[in-house]
């Protein structure tokens, strides 16, 4: 049997050839993904190494007094100079650095931000020669009018030594001369971030840090080892003051941080790999259906001489090994070539990454050859079981070939009740609130598209009848079309099948990107009346004169910052925001469900959650503890409908500026403010002048949101088209293998065509029209089903989200069926030129 097996596979290789190729794909994904996460990964980790490698022991601050009647209000602890002295000065210590970070924006010279907020960062240099920071070109920053920029911001931005840059730090625009150039493997400034270096009296006076580090690093000396150096340390340094780590321990955190970043981007890869293979499983499962019914006498032959059913599923499932370890070896190669080029593709793209090897685990090879072996095998299985259980005698006459009703009912039935389960379990997610719903929102996804699968041979000849209109224009050509597509529904559903879940997932997708999309236009639309909002590139705070030079300059008419605030409300911790209450009401246009939209004094306004949370309404009293200790007795006068924009509780600034703390916690976010002339370059341009063109500082109107969210949304989905074309591609192997070998299975039939009078050019309309209507099939199933898992993921989303309404992309769905028929044209190529090349009579004579 075994023999037997290997015959049938090379008897027919050019047939098993799409299935390879689609395993293949499949395989090539998940060996590419996990090829390409562990070099990264490795890379990043050896990179994140080097970092450490002037460090033996981090000092840090340490949680400060634990004794309970310990001052509450009492500053945490600091890292001084004096300990930054007494470190130095440790038995086993060599040397001691002081490090000290924070925020710093760079401008290019056209007064834009460089990177992004969250990236640019400036430190320290220490001393005449930081080991950590190589000076590529020029010397070390000295004083206040002196700067050093890392190398790769210096190129994207044209700097150069000796040049003057503009930068701020949470603070007025300075304008340093750049003193030097420096190389890094700075995480931030690989990820497209930028670094300035200042010497360390200024960046501390920058920072806020007059006189502190955030950090202490200190290398042991000759001899003395990590441990021991921080023993000494941990003797010699303040209790409770400071917390110290060895290197060590910081670079395997590191690394499992770094593990854990790249398994996000790893599971979120496999994900659309296992689709690819999922959408494999039935070219596999199809192919193998064919080939049993093609080989009906044979196998009915060895069952006559003496073959077991149990032997003739084995010889199945061996060809489905062979072709499987086949698939998964040159799967593999492809994977690691995969790896490599997404590498080089990222560098093309602009980012940077450390150097080091492409990494080929025994578990990426292991996993290779597992999913491309088991996948064909189990796909495989069912065809071979069906093989099993065909009777000698009826296989000879090939009765079995025409499925009974029996089992067609019974799969209807089945299908039915998946369906309608797959239905009522995502109906009822969509009434649970977006973080439940999940869930079962999934649970009820996959039911539905396996139980609609199940359905698609019944579902075909209603659907592809309704085409026969259409298919009349083409004549003789077009009614076997339509006729072929039905003739065997089990297989023209295997086939539309594995376009189908390719495109519900990509038009599911698509319904939501542009539901969402309008949401947040219509939230900002809604709720704001302010023409700009300023805030910080990196989220911090903004300096409390912001709002002041705003409202100071001409054409401004109201403004108001929105400032956090933590407080106690009837002994739990809370947080309010503090507006200007005379204007906020000029600036935001929120729905007051109960009350009155009025902020100032002890009048305080809160939204729907905080208000059903609390059981406040219009009226209520409560006391609030301020973050000095004192208290206040605040009335709601109304309750409004919060948004992801504007929310909880509002309080007027007068009150809750005397009692916060002067920290970045307590800032202002954001400020909005209203003008006379509207949202236009020209008021902008204004405002940022009076803000001292301070590249830190955001202004944005309410369009500039709504297309700074628009961009990440259409990034986001670029992103998942490119990953699901793979599932596409996949699809179209299968569209290809099922009408090539339809074509052969049917070569006495077009033979008799021809004989009869229908030419070549019919021959390939026929078959090209029959592919068409199968893609097509899959395409409606397809864009129906996204369609509704797009609407009823929207449903869970608005839930959390008001503004939310399905919007329909009319023209992308359109698009996405002339895909699925382009689809159709394409596979149809080769199979329709194969028949029409075919010799008439030696197709007649052919069994």
């Amino acid at each position: 049997m075994f023999r037997t097996a290997l015959r049938n596979v090379l008897a027919h290789k050019a047939r098993l050839l799409m299935t390879v190729l689609a395993v293949m794909l499949g395989v090539a994904f998940v060996s590419g993904t996990l090829v390409f996460t562990n070099t990264l990964s490795n890379a990043l980790q050896n990179s994140s190494a080097k970092g450490f490698d002037q460090v033996d022991v981090a000092v840090r601050p340490g949680p400060g007094d634990d004794d309970a009647d310990a001052d509450a209000t009492s500053k945490p602890p600091e890292l001084t100079q004096a300990l930054l002295d007494e470190s130095a000065k440790v038995p086993g210590a060599a040397s001691a650095m002081g490090v000290v970070t924070g925020f710093t924006a760079i401008a290019d010279k056209d007064g834009k931000l460089i990177g992004g907020g969250f990236q640019s960062q400036g430190a320290n240099y220490w001393g005449d020669k930081d080991v950590r920071y190589p000076l590529k070109d020029g010397a070390a920053p000295k004083g206040t009018g002196q700067v050093a920029l890392d190398a790769r911001t210096a190129e994207r931005a044209g700097y150069q030594v000796g040049d003057t840059v503009r930068l701020s730090v949470d603070g007025p625009v300075l304008s340093p001369t750049v003193s030097g150039i420096f190389t890094t493997d700075d995480g931030n400034v690989r990820a497209g971030g930028s670094l300035a270096l200042f010497d360390t009296a200024t960046a501390q006076r920058l920072f806020g840090k007059a006189g502190t580090y955030d950090e202490i690093d200190v290398k042991a000396a000759a001899g003395t080892s990590q441990t021991a150096l921080k023993a000494a340390l941990d003797k010699a340094l303040p209790r409770n003051a400071v917390e110290t780590t060895t290197a060590t321990k910081l670079a395997d955190d590191q690394a499992k941080l770094i593990a854990s970043g790249m398994s996000g981007l790893k599971q979120g890869l496999l994900v659309f790999a296992g689709i690819a293979l999922f959408v494999g499983t039935f070219i596999i499962a199809n192919t193998f259906t064919m080939l049993v019914a093609q080989r009906t006498k044979e196998l009915a032959l060895m069952r006559a001489v003496g073959a077991s059913r149990r032997q003739v599923t084995r010889s199945v499932l061996i060809e489905a090994f062979v072709v499987g370890a086949v698939a998964a070896v040159t799967g593999l190669v492809t994977g690691i070539g995969i790896g490599a080029g997404l590498r080089v593709l990222i560098v093309e793209l602009g980012a940077t990454l450390p150097d080091g090897p492409l990494i080929v685990t025994p578990g990426t090879v292991g996993a290779a050859l597992a999913v491309g072996i088991l996948i064909t095998m189990l796909a495989a299985w069912l065809p071979g079981r069906r093989a099993a259980k065909i009777p000698p005698v009826a296989a000879m006459s090939s009765v079995h070939a025409t499925a009974t009703t029996k089992s067609l009912v019974l799969r209807n039935t089945l299908g039915a009740l998946v369906s309608g389960a797959g239905v009522a379990v995502v109906l009822a997610a969509t009434s649970m609130n977006a973080l439940d719903g999940q869930a079962p929102m999934g649970i009820g996804a996959v039911l539905l598209i396996i139980g609609v699968f199940i359905l698609t041979p019944l579902l075909s000849r209603p659907l592809i009848a309704a085409a026969a209109p259409l298919m009349r224009v083409f004549g003789v050509s077009g009614k076997l079309a339509r006729q072929n597509s039905v003739r065997n529904p089990r297989r023209t559903a295997a086939t539309a099948s594995a376009l189908m879940i390719g495109l519900t997932l990509i038009t599911g997708m698509t319904v939501m990107a542009g539901s969402l999309q309008q949401a947040i236009d219509k939230m900002a639309s809604a709720s704001i009346r302010a023409d700009y909002v300023v805030s910080m590139a990196n989220g911090n705070g903004l300096s409390p004169d912001v709002a002041e030079k705003l409202a100071k300059t001409p054409g401004v008419t109201a403004v108001s910052p929105l400032s956090d605030g933590a407080v106690r409300i009837d002994d739990t911790s809370a947080w309010v925001t503090g507006v200007t209450g005379p204007a906020i009401g000029e600036l935001t246009e929120l729905t007051v469900d109960d009350g009155t939209f009025k902020v100032g004094g002890t009048q305080v306004v809160v939204d729907e959650e905080a208000a059903k949370s609390r059981d406040w309404k219009a009226g209520s009293a409560f006391t609030v503890t301020f973050d000095d200790g004192r208290k206040q007795r605040l009335t709601v006068a109304g309750v409004y409908q919060g948004n992801d924009v504007v929310s909880g509780v509002l309080i007027d600034n007068t009150v809750l500026a005397p009692h916060r703390a002067d920290t970045d916690d307590h800032a202002d976010r954001r400020v909005m403010v209203k003008t006379s002339d509207g949202a236009t370059s020209a008021t902008k341009d204004r405002l940022a002048k009076a803000l001292g063109a301070n590249p830190a500082i955001k202004i944005q109107s309410r369009k500039d949101i709504s297309n700074e969210i628009a961009q990440t949304f259409t990034l986001v989905l670029n992103m998942l088209y490119g990953l699901l074309a793979m599932a596409v591609i996949v699809a179209v192997l299968g569209v290809i293998n099922t009408l090539a070998m339809s074509v052969f299975e049917r070569s006495q039939e077009i033979g008799m065509l021809r004989a009869i009078g229908l030419d070549r050019k019919g021959i390939k309309q026929m078959v090209r029209l029959e592919s068409l209507v199968i893609s097509l099939f899959g395409g409606v199933l397809g864009i129906g089903l996204g369609v509704f898992f797009g609407w009823a993921a929207g449903e869970l989303l608005g839930t959390s989200m008001p503004t939310y309404e399905l919007v329909l992309p009319w023209a992308r769905m359109a698009l996405f069926l002339l895909l699925a028929a382009t689809v159709g044209i394409l596979a149809a190529l080769w199979p329709a030129r194969r028949a029409a090349r075919m010799n008439m009579l030696a197709a007649i004579q052919s069994e």
